[in-house]
Order: structure tokens, then sequence, then C-alpha cells
């Protein structure tokens, strides 16, 4: 009675065997180094699907933006092709580490609890994290946000800041991503939107002359981002950044999306390492 039993285990582990063959098969490998992402061809980027002008996707399907044109210039420099992994914002970290993407050209602010969690590159964009408000009304200090039903994307750096500086008072609503917690402001569920310098572009073609940037929080630098350790890619982005400023190439990307001359960036950031050690 035992041989009966312990084949039929045997054959329900390897059909269990068999049915999760599939899926590690098709989980994308880790590219650890340059080497292995020229050898497949293929660079996989998260990036942000609805926040222009950093990341999103066009009336075509095709995605653009600051970030996108960016890695399309990184993939041209490693000489594979670029595909495209729209993130919300909550999500692009655990994209990273888990390997579903390659890297993060993904409005990533460069925040030292992040630091802990993945490693970025040297900085190549700058933004500056605001609160956006009517202007009929009056938001001159902290302290004037608790009259206000305030928006955020959840797990953003303003959500972040708004959670600081507002007093504890303070009706905060979170949302999924930049486009639902700006949909919440131009329709009226939010009173104010914690966002950032170019939040303001999209707003206005939604609810023009009515809103504006209220208070400032936290100037920031933004750097794509590799897994804790990656030694080669890390120096790879870093390499490319540098070039990329010294051409002009970055420029021209501004130009494009910014309409802003490029930012002095700083050689470091407290907590933030750019390189691995």
């Amino acid at each position: 009675m035992s041989g009966p039993k312990f084949l039929r285990r045997d054959i329900l582990l390897g059909g269990a065997a068999l049915l999760a063959a599939p899926a590690i098969a098709t989980r994308p490998a880790l590219a650890i180094t340059p080497a292995e992402i020229k050898s497949r061809g293929k660079l996989v980027v998260g990036i942000q699907g609805d926040n222009p002008p950093w990341g999103f996707v066009n009336s075509a399907g095709k995605q653009e933006g600051l970030d996108a044109d960016i890695a399309e210039l990184f993939g041209k420099e490693l000489g594979v092709t670029i595909e495209f992994v729209a993130l919300e914002v909550n999500n692009r970290i655990p994209a990273l580490t888990t390997g579903r993407v390659d890297l993060l050209f993904a409005t990533m602010a460069m925040l030292p609890e992040r630091a802990k969690a993945v490693q970025f590159s040297k900085p190549y964009v700058a933004n500056t994290i605001v609160l956006i408000g009517p202007k009929a009304e009056s938001i001159k200090t902290n302290a004037d946000m608790g009259r206000y039903t305030i928006g955020v994307a959840k797990g953003a750096a303003q959500d972040t800041q708004v959670t600081k500086n507002a007093p504890a008072n303070t009706t905060i609503r979170r949302y999924d991503g930049d486009a639902p917690s700006i949909q919440a402001l131009v329709s009226g569920q939010v009173q104010a939107l914690g966002g950032n310098i170019f939040y303001l572009q999209r707003i206005e073609q939604a609810r023009p002359g009515i809103f504006e940037n209220k208070l400032e929080f936290q100037n920031l630098y933004n750097g794509a981002c590799t897994r804790l350790g990656e030694k080669e890619i890390n120096a790879a982005l870093n390499g490319f950044i540098d070039k990329i400023k010294a051409n002009g190439e970055l420029q021209k990307v501004y130009d494009k999306w910014m309409k802003v001359p490029v930012h002095k960036f700083p050689d470091s950031l407290e907590n933030i390492p750019f390189t691995v050690s």
C-alpha cells in the first residue's frame, strides 16, 4: 500500500512543478549588468504612465515625456530597445526590487528613506513640491492648510510634505496616483492639492485661471533607480548622465518638456549616495 501512496504523491508533486514552470519561465530575470542587458537586446524601464510632462501615454498609446526621452537616450547608449512599464506612484519601488523592471526613470525624487531601498544615480532633473489652491483663497502659511480638504498622490513626496506640514486637524485625501489627485481638485472633491510645480500646467487645461501655487515645501532632485548593490549599471547610468549634461542632450529634453534651463545639480545629497560603495 505504501508504494501507490508514494507514487501518487510523486505524480502530484510533479504536476505541481509542471504547473509552476510556465510562471517561472516567464518571470523576467534581473538584468544586473549592462552586458546582460546588451545580450538580451532590451532594457525594461519603469516609468509613470499618467504624469505629464514626466511620463504619460499619448492618444496613440506611445509612452512620452521627459523620463521617456531620457530612457530612450540611455537605450541608444547601450544599443538596445526600450520596453516601458507604466507604474503608479506607490508601486514603482516594488516593481524594481522584484525584478519586474530593470531600472526606473519614473519621477523618482531622491529621498533618504528611498535610498535605503533602491540605488539612486546622479540627479538629472529638479522639481519643487508645492501646495496648489484657489486664487480666491488666502493660503499663506502652513496653519492656513487646516481650513481645507487637501488631496495628494498616495506615497509620493507631496503626500509626505503635506502630512508633515499641515495642522493635525487637516483632512487629507490620498489617491492612487497623480492623475486621480488632480482630477479630485478640478472636480471639487478636494479644495487644495499637494503636487509639484508642473501640476499647474495640467490643472489649467481643465480649469483655467482658477488655481495657483500657494506654498513651497521642498526642492527635490530626481534620479534614475537601480537595485541596491548593482554597481555596473549604476556606473553606466552616472556616466550617461554626465555625458548628456555635457553634450547638450539634457538641455534639449528640458527645452522640449520643461521650457526652463537645466538646473545646477548638487555634487552630493545627505544620506543619498549616487554610487554603489
